[in-house]
């Protein structure tokens, strides 16, 4: 007989974080009838009013921020500061989201153009309805945050399934929106394995996906969509490059480029994985990345890993890494289950699986290059093109070389320093998905655009839409559209 609920972990003792139900088909059913009804009335609302209850839950999750960390703490295993600063930044999504939904998505007159001068025409973005959020383990606040509060701010209804590995904290961020907005279901949590995600994808009430996880858990959650064309937003994996130029700042480049490959274990989708130095400060950047990294130490700076399959993966890219190329720090050795010990090891080549897998561990690839032509080349290599990170001097190259990254979001001269603008876009190109959550974009992403035109006078002589029409009605249009646009530019 299958178990009707299902236990969270903490994954650095084993505990038992709590215990939640497997919902069914049943269960997910009702809670997407329910979100249908919520969805109605959270639309009827107008922006002023979602923008004013937003607010509120932010205000609910500001509130609870402590107990919240603890619960992310327990269920992920990385350390209180870092479950805190993860939520702090999806209080600020929420913030910008409530604040900015109206002027992106509302109502407004657009151009009609010299042939369409008698009509007046207007744009706006609607709601879908209801959408339906699958998110990750690793950032279970801030990750599914990003779509929860701009799909909530366009209006939408909200369906979260969140990881098995941290139903909890799903469940209580469901919990304290109830708070703010208790009148209708407008967020609710579904718990469950991966079929409790699959029946949300197949449900044709549900207008909108947006999953984050794997690339290949992706293709699979887009079958299940594609039964009833339900469109979806995807941010999968990334395998980041991290680019040192000549003149950049060697210490300040060691130090970011640690932290992006160390932090939350490793296991950050926008995280650090291969590292492009030119040769010029290839032996100082080495020097300062190794001295740095002697001081950090797992279980200490960051926590384990907190899905335990992944551990299999990491072990053999480090054993790959290893074999073929130079260790700068920890070995094989490094993992020591839940934990992995720092890994850096230089020179390793560039069709091996510590390069162009995934590892989601604490460990980087660095490799020495002529110049940032050749980094810029490597770096684009990859199938992923998630995000990456460029260190120099020289602002304008800088700018250039983040530019023709083949990815969705650059740092310049600091690290994953994009998540935290509200304003901007975040998603990815290739293997690393499709669609975008934040910003303008995001919201965009959870609705659909309505446009309108409507007739203010009847234009004289050019009643073009008719049977009617006549030879000179037809020749009046061709001379203006001669006038308009036959004119060569030299």
């Amino acid at each position: 007989m299958t178990a009707l609920t299902f236990d969270s972990l903490n994954p650095a003792t084993g505990d038992v974080v709590g215990s939640h139900p497997k919902q069914d088909a049943q269960a997910v059913d009702q809670a997407v009838e329910r979100a249908t009804q919520a969805a109605r009335w959270w639309d009827g609302l107008g922006h002023a009013e979602r923008r004013r209850r937003l607010l509120d839950y932010k205000a609910v999750l500001t509130q609870n921020l402590r107990e919240l960390a603890g619960l992310v703490h327990e269920e992920t295993g990385k350390p209180v500061g870092d479950a805190t600063l993860e939520i702090v930044l999806a209080i600020t999504h929420i913030d910008w989201a409530a604040r900015n939904a109206g002027k992106v998505l509302g109502r407004r007159r657009v151009s009609t153009g010299m042939i369409g001068l008698n009509l007046a025409a207007t744009l706006e973005y609607l709601p879908l309805g209801v959408v339906g959020v699958i998110g990750p383990w690793n950032y279970p606040v801030f990750t599914p945050m990003g779509s929860i509060a701009y799909a909530l701010a366009a209006g939408n209804a909200v369906v979260f399934k969140p990881s098995e590995l941290t139903p909890g904290v799903g469940v209580r961020l469901a919990e304290l929106f109830a708070e703010a907005v208790p009148e209708q279901p407008v967020l609710q949590t579904v718990t469950g394995l991966g079929e409790t995600g699959a029946l949300l994808a197949k449900d044709p009430r549900v207008k909108k996906i947006a999953f984050t996880g794997s690339t290949a858990t992706a293709k699979r959650v887009m079958a299940a969509c594609a039964e009833n064309l339900t469109p979806i937003v995807a941010e999968c994996g990334g395998k980041d490059a991290f680019i040192v130029d000549a003149d950049a700042d060697v210490r300040a480049a060691a130090d970011a480029c640690l932290w992006g490959a160390m932090s939350n274990a490793g296991q950050t989708c926008v995280g650090v994985e291969r590292v492009y130095v030119v040769d010029a400060v290839y032996e100082s950047f080495m020097r300062e990345l190794s001295e740095r990294v002697a001081t950090v130490k797992a279980g200490e700076h960051y926590g384990p890993i907190t899905m335990p399959g992944q551990l299999d993966i990491i072990q053999r890219h480090i054993d790959d890494a290893t074999k073929s190329g130079k260790v700068v720090t920890g070995g094989p050795d490094s993992v020591r289950a839940p934990y992995v010990d720092p890994v850096i090891v230089e020179d390793v080549p560039e069709d091996s699986p510590a390069v162009c897998e995934e590892t989601f561990g604490p460990t980087i690839t660095v490799r020495r290059t002529r110049d940032t032509q050749e980094a810029l080349e490597l770096a684009n290599a990859s199938a992923y093109g998630l995000a990456g990170t460029v260190f120099s001097g020289n602002a304008r190259r800088a700018m250039e070389l983040a530019r023709l990254m083949r990815t969705g979001m650059t740092a310049i001269n600091s690290v994953i320093s994009f998540a935290g603008v509200p304003s901007l876009p975040f998603g990815g190109v290739g293997d690393s998905g499709f669609g975008r959550i934040h910003g303008a974009d995001g919201l965009r992403e959870f609705a659909r655009p309505k446009a309108i035109s409507r007739q203010r006078f009847a234009m004289p002589g050019m009643n073009l839409t008719s049977f009617n029409r006549g030879p000179a009605e037809l020749e009046r249009l061709i001379r203006l559209v001669t006038f308009l646009h036959g004119r060569r530019k030299r």
